[in-house]
């Protein structure tokens, strides 16, 4: 743990920036390089960089070769670039139409659907004498943002009367590219290309096109077009992000989670631990107590069914998962002392807890799990 944080509580999030960089540089040689214009990789930072800080892992991934960075949300944008980041800034959500002078006066490319925020665009750009780069985005079964198929000719024409606007891209995004069944996105990858040859047929021929994100990137070679928006692969989550069977890249984690033991007893069988006395001990056991809870992002749901790593042993979470601290049952833990410390997500001793892990547990995806480690936990860059 770094010396800053040791007059602190003990929990903590170490992000590992090698691992990171690699990661990109791995991604970005299995793209294509050969044709007129090669793929770019555009590295997904949006919710704080998928929970593991958005500045600081945009900074290494610009460093290590990524193209462009692509936000969620405007705001998201603004972090950036106040912390210097200079690469290009795809906003996937687009921008609220107060908004579009904000878009050109931090040099942001934004997604483009609906004609309102097309029009404000055009406006601010006018006022400040200059052309603004966008991507409209088509919804091709997705069914979130996007224009639908059927609108993109008439939107099309409309655009035309845009005359400070570019469209310099054409984008969708794939629904199920990490399914087994691959119908689904192949009829989405048709959908596509009619759209491309709808825009070209109307006078436009954008520059990037951009359909895949990890899944389709990795799974879908014609998917990947001039652009990928390339996000979980990029923090070494595999399992749970490409289909079925996949051989995934050689990407490391990059997040690990940790505390360490802050209170340690030993209690006789039938002693109740915990809110609601949901675990109650059946033999002498020891119990550990860790500062860390689900304002942290330590889902209540392990109640009774998640385990650490203390000394290279797996410790099971007993009794509820409280708010700001949690319950463990070390009695099979040798030499268990106050102060060891405690791994929620990462390696110890050879063992590991995955992301991937707890989302199978819990029934949900480990893109979840790492967003959810909330801001109270500082994070160590190393």
């Amino acid at each position: 743990m770094s010396q800053q944080f040791q007059t602190q509580r003990p929990t903590w999030v170490e992000i590992s920036l090698a691992n990171l960089a690699h990661n990109c540089r791995t991604l970005k040689q299995q793209l294509p390089a050969s044709s007129q214009l090669p793929t770019q990789l555009m590295a997904i930072v949006k919710a704080d960089a998928y929970g593991h800080g958005a500045p600081r892992c945009a900074q290494v991934l610009e460093a290590a070769g990524a193209d462009w960075v692509g936000v969620a949300l405007l705001e998201e944008a603004l972090e950036l670039r106040a912390a210097g980041l200079v690469k290009p800034i795809f906003c996937l959500g687009g921008f609220w139409p107060a908004q579009a002078g904000e878009i050109i006066t931090h040099k942001l490319t934004p997604a483009l659907f609906r004609l309102d925020a097309a029009q404000a665009l055009n406006e601010a750009a006018r006022v400040h004498g200059c052309r603004v780069n966008v991507h409209v985005k088509v919804d091709t079964g997705m069914g979130r943002f996007g224009l639908p198929l059927a609108d993109l000719a008439a939107f099309a024409e409309t655009f035309k009367q845009f005359t400070h606007l570019e469209l310099d891209g054409l984008m969708t995004h794939l629904a199920s590219a990490d399914d087994e069944d691959s119908a689904y996105t192949e009829l989405q990858l048709a959908r596509y290309d009619e759209a491309v040859a709808l825009l070209r047929a109307r006078g436009f021929d954008p520059t990037w096109r951009h359909l895949a994100n990890s899944a389709a990137m990795h799974g879908y070679a014609r998917a990947r077009g001039t652009l990928v928006r390339v996000g979980a692969l990029l923090y070494g989550l595999t399992r749970d992000i490409l289909k079925p069977g996949a051989t995934p890249p050689v990407v490391r984690p990059v997040l690990s989670l940790h505390s360490r033991i802050a209170w340690l007893k030993t209690v006789p069988a039938g002693t109740p631990i915990g809110y609601g006395s949901t675990f109650v001990t059946l033999r002498e056991s020891r119990i550990a107590t860790i500062p860390i809870g689900y304002a942290d992002g330590l889902r209540r749901d392990l109640s009774n069914r998640g385990a650490v790593l203390v000394r290279g042993s797996r410790a099971p979470i007993v009794g509820r998962v409280s708010m700001d601290l949690t319950t463990l049952d070390v009695t099979d833990v040798p030499g268990v002392a106050l102060d060891d410390e405690v791994v929620l997500l990462g390696e110890q001793g050879g063992q590991r807890i995955a992301a991937e892990d707890l989302a199978t547990l819990l029934g949900t995806v480990s893109y979840e799990i790492v967003t959810g480690i909330s801001a109270r936990v500082p994070h160590v860059y190393g």
